[in-house]
């Protein structure tokens, strides 16, 4: 309910005292009121994760932390944040990318009418809030949303402002706005990056878009309670529980040049140097069409990631979104010079050689070669002749057998140590199991 005073009032009965001046509208809630559910069918003000990679859902006074769990007063967390507004309500949020400048990286960012204010580990940093047109010139106020970009996805370091169906791309280098209007998406209310994916929230819906183009590919909207929070009756993926870390058996683990680490298991892959914001398995088909079947074998090499299947490699170049390069998949005798089942590749930093693991052999691959050509052949321990993975990295080679794995120096050890290393466990700190 609201009340409207027309003159100043310093009582109101047992509750807390208020002075409120005349004409000013305030909403009274009871503090037994329920708290708000959303499973019921929000439309958030705001979303944005934190520092730590815990995500904040926003609504009125309210927030919710993670992806289940009750509401609770956003001034619990965000201390001093409803001194910006009466009622706490937050236009827009997002969390800062800008790797270049410390001070600001991983800084939360919120939006307040014509105030911007920003806080680290939950705290209120000096000096704000501020204008907007101080912190953000060129952007207007009374956003709907807001959501950073990475220059590895943007291609410069970018804020993406939302204001009904135009946006606003605000470049944090130069300081200067591009504005584009796409009006083929939803109002978003408000915009969420995780996984390096885009989601524009609108109603208790959302729509995934490309962050440049604005293009929406696949069947939107989407009920966000299937996907976002845990709730009675919805969810896309039924009854499926996390696997036990010994139930674990990877098909492939590779790391590119930027420092994106995959694993990859039947007809899933999951990125895991973004455990920060949480580990998600996505079907491989969503980031590499044409590997519909799984892959037996992944490696990267230089600003390339090479998937094996069967008798065929599907080599894509590694932008922000992976691109099949033209002319493939080819056979793996042609590309590499080998014949036969892949069980596991790898390459170790800032080397050329690619060592091929097929049954109880190591077969090495010279990548700078032409043609390429097998250029060392060497048999495998016993205890490793059915390896499922590899992957080579500063702290040596590892290679998977099961729910275990067994970490050598370097491949030259791997291949002609004789003594046999005690295999290790798979945790879930490596792959978001259970122990």
């Amino acid at each position: 309910s609201h009340i409207i005073l027309s003159s100043p009032c310093s009582c109101f009965g047992p509750f807390p005292l208020f002075r409120i001046f005349s004409y000013q509208l305030v909403q009274w809630k009871s503090p037994f009121a329920a708290l708000p559910d959303r499973c019921a069918g929000i439309e958030f003000d705001a979303i944005t994760p934190d520092e730590q990679g815990n995500t904040f859902f926003f609504k009125g006074g309210h927030l919710w932390k993670g992806f289940h769990g009750p509401a609770q007063p956003s001034n619990e967390i965000f201390k001093k944040l409803h001194d910006i507004h009466p009622l706490g309500h937050v236009d827009a949020a997002f969390r800062m990318h800008n790797a270049e400048n410390p001070d600001d990286h991983d800084h939360i960012y919120f939006f307040v009418d014509d105030k911007v204010v920003r806080f680290y580990d939950q705290s209120l940093e000096d000096g704000y809030p501020k204008e907007m047109t101080e912190e953000f010139p060129g952007v207007p106020t009374h956003l709907d949303a807001a959501v950073e970009c990475p220059k590895t996805e943007c291609m410069t370091n970018t804020v993406l402002f939302f204001k009904g169906q135009d946006v606003y791309f605000y470049d944090l280098a130069t300081k200067t706005v591009k504005t584009k209007t796409w009006s083929h998406l939803p109002q978003c209310t408000s915009a969420f990056r995780w996984l390096e994916h885009y989601y524009c929230f609108h109603g208790h819906n959302f729509t995934r878009f490309h962050p440049v183009s604005g293009e929406v590919t696949g069947n939107y909207p989407k009920d966000a309670r299937n996907y976002f929070m845990k709730c009675p009756n919805f969810g896309h993926g039924g009854d499926r529980t996390v696997p036990k870390c010994s139930e674990v058996k990877l098909d492939a683990i590779s790391t590119d040049d930027t420092g994106k680490t995959y694993f990859f298991a039947g007809s899933t892959y999951m990125r895991l140097d973004t455990s920060r914001d949480g580990l998600h398995g996505f079907p491989i088909t969503r980031s590499w069409k044409e590997l519909t079947n799984g892959v037996d074998a992944v490696f990267s090499y230089i600003d390339k990631i090479y998937l094996m299947k069967d008798d065929k490699v599907y080599i894509y170049k590694a932008d922000a979104h992976y691109t099949l390069i033209e002319g493939y998949p080819k056979s793996l005798k042609e590309e590499l010079g080998i014949e036969g089942h892949v069980d596991a590749a790898f390459l170790c930093p800032n080397e050329h050689t690619v060592h091929i693991i097929q049954g109880g052999r190591m077969r090495d691959v010279d990548l700078t070669a032409t043609p390429r050509a097998i250029t060392n052949d060497v048999p495998l321990p016993p205890h490793l002749s059915d390896i499922d993975a590899g992957l080579c990295g500063p702290d040596g080679v590892k290679v998977f057998k099961g729910s275990q794995f067994y970490l050598y120096e370097s491949p030259k050890i791997l291949a002609t140590g004789r003594i046999i290393v005690e295999p290790q466990k798979i945790t879930s700190a490596m792959m978001g199991c259970q122990d």
